[in-house]
């Protein structure tokens, strides 16, 4: 291929972010058989200036693929059309006022649906979602999962079956921590929370002396050694694109529970123990199962690790490689 594939990403921010780290290693595997180049939008936020802002700072370059790496969607309206522009959720098109929702879905999606050759989302639940908002670029659509990154590898360790750590990682809604905390209150153990929490969250906390650590802003080597420094990871998310957890926790070894549908059971399959998020008991009858059951454990932690290996590096790149060559 004699052109460069130059990735565009949002404005770096001083700690770990998933979309960042995901194509940090791709764009080195790609490297390694084609040019690359890498360019952070100057500005970040999504308001009306911030993009006027972000549209002005870009300067295009010739023979050049680009693609959109996630979050700033409406840059696809200055790259063009030889762009390939991945998706990995759609829940902010379904918040907020009207006005909000209509705005996100011009800019983050229909415009730039218009504009761009392909469009690649990181799941099958995600491409009926966004299908739904474009069904006009229906044909642009493909599914390419998530990579889990190489930092993450088998770690072996002794469960601690009386007093196990908990793993929760992200304290939006959507990641069901108040039900986690609730579901825990008569299990001998400790929750270590990932992000920052919120007052009803440390209320709850406090309310029912769980015994917990908090981290926030970690560098993904400081996310790495949290997920070796557990015992399970415990993620009933309500919505998620992906569900990049999973996979990292069943790289290192350790068991998973998650949620019983949507993209997490599309990425999960059999080798979690799913449960109803909503269902506050089941959460609970699920991580005393796991405490409880060394079989269970270890059946799940082995057939993690056959599970991700839909996901490493080199099958995902070779994906983008096809599309890039298509463009």
């Amino acid at each position: 291929m004699d052109k460069t594939i130059t990735y565009i990403k949002r404005k770096s921010l001083p700690h770990y972010h998933s979309i960042e780290g995901l194509f940090n290693s791709i764009k080195t595997e790609v490297s390694k058989s084609n040019e690359t180049d890498l360019v952070y939008t100057k500005h970040s936020g999504g308001s009306p200036l911030t993009m006027l802002k972000n549209y002005l700072a870009f300067d295009k370059a010739k023979n050049t693929i680009y693609h959109i790496t996630g979050d700033v969607h409406y840059m696809a309206l200055v790259t063009g059309k030889r762009t390939v522009l991945t998706v990995h959720d759609i829940g902010s098109a379904l918040e907020g006022t009207i006005l909000k929702r209509l705005y996100i879905k011009l800019f983050w999606f229909w415009l730039p649906a218009l504009v761009v050759k392909r469009i690649t989302v990181i799941s099958e639940f995600t491409k009926q979602e966004l299908t739904q908002i474009i069904p006009f670029a229906k044909h642009k659509i493909e599914v390419i999962p998530n990579s889990v990154s190489t930092s993450f590898s088998q770690k072996h360790y002794t469960f601690n079956q009386q007093c196990p750590t908990i793993l929760c990682v992200g304290t939006k809604s959507n990641k069901n921590l108040e039900r986690i905390i609730t579901g825990v209150v008569d299990i001998n153990c400790k929750l270590h929370i990932i992000g920052e929490l919120t007052s009803k969250q440390l209320e709850l906390l406090n309310h029912f002396k769980i015994n917990y650590q908090n981290s926030s802003n970690l560098e993904q080597e400081d996310i790495v050694k949290a997920y070796e420094a557990c015992d399970m990871l415990c993620f009933p998310s309500t919505y998620e694109g992906f569900g990049m957890p999973i996979i990292e926790a069943q790289s290192v070894g350790r068991p998973v529970l998650t949620s019983n549908y949507g993209a997490l059971l599309e990425v999960a399959k059999e080798s979690a123990c799913l449960v109803d998020p909503y269902n506050i008991e089941a959460i609970k009858v699920g991580i005393e199962q796991l405490i409880s059951n060394a079989n269970y454990r270890d059946t799940l932690i082995n057939n993690g690790f056959e599970n991700v290996k839909r996901f490493h590096l080199e099958t995902i790149v070779k994906q983008y490689l096809s599309i890039y060559n298509q463009l």
